[in-house]
């Protein structure tokens, strides 16, 4: 007997806020472990709790998560672009998998499917933010096709990192 794994793009809804959670804390941690100092990522981790997560999906900002199979492998969080000197009307505010999932496609997958999503809610343009050190990310959205036009600077706990924004037309 063959069994179908499903996979499906879909918006988060309140009772996915658990599992976007441990998601959250799982692809952060893997990300930013030996990026971010250590009280800095693990403050953000406590901050972005379940009830913060319900919060989140009842609010303005469209997440979308990734199913696998009836496991929330990942999620995106996107909307109106937030940094004024970019022309691009939308931005992908967040896009993780938990470590397992990763290297498959299934962030294409996702990262297509939010692009979509900004599209059709009438955004001309993307942009994503991504911090220079991490390599993971920025060699993804380079493959991605995005082209790094910017640059900023963000402090964690007294280190300050470069981040750099990729854009889509």
């Amino acid at each position: 007997m063959s069994k179908t794994l499903t996979i499906d793009i879909r918006h988060a809804e309140p009772q996915d806020a658990e599992a976007i959670a441990g998601a959250h804390r799982a692809a952060w941690s893997q990300a930013y472990t030996g990026i971010l100092p250590h009280k800095a990522l693990r403050q953000m981790l406590e901050r972005r709790n379940v009830a913060w997560w319900r919060r989140a999906i009842r609010g303005s900002t469209s997440i979308l998560v990734l199913d696998v199979g009836g496991t929330i492998a990942g999620y995106a969080t996107l909307g109106l672009n937030r940094a004024r000197s970019l022309p691009q009307e939308g931005e992908i505010y967040e896009l993780y998998l938990r470590p397992e999932f990763q290297g498959v496609g299934l962030g294409k997958r996702l990262f297509n499917e939010a692009r979509q999503l900004l599209t059709s809610l009438g955004c001309k343009g993307m942009a994503i933010w991504c911090l220079e050190e991490n390599h993971p990310s920025v060699d993804f959205y380079r493959f991605q096709g995005g082209r790094d036009v910017a640059e900023g600077h963000e402090t964690f706990d007294g280190k300050t990192l470069k981040k750099i924004a990729f854009i889509w037309a």
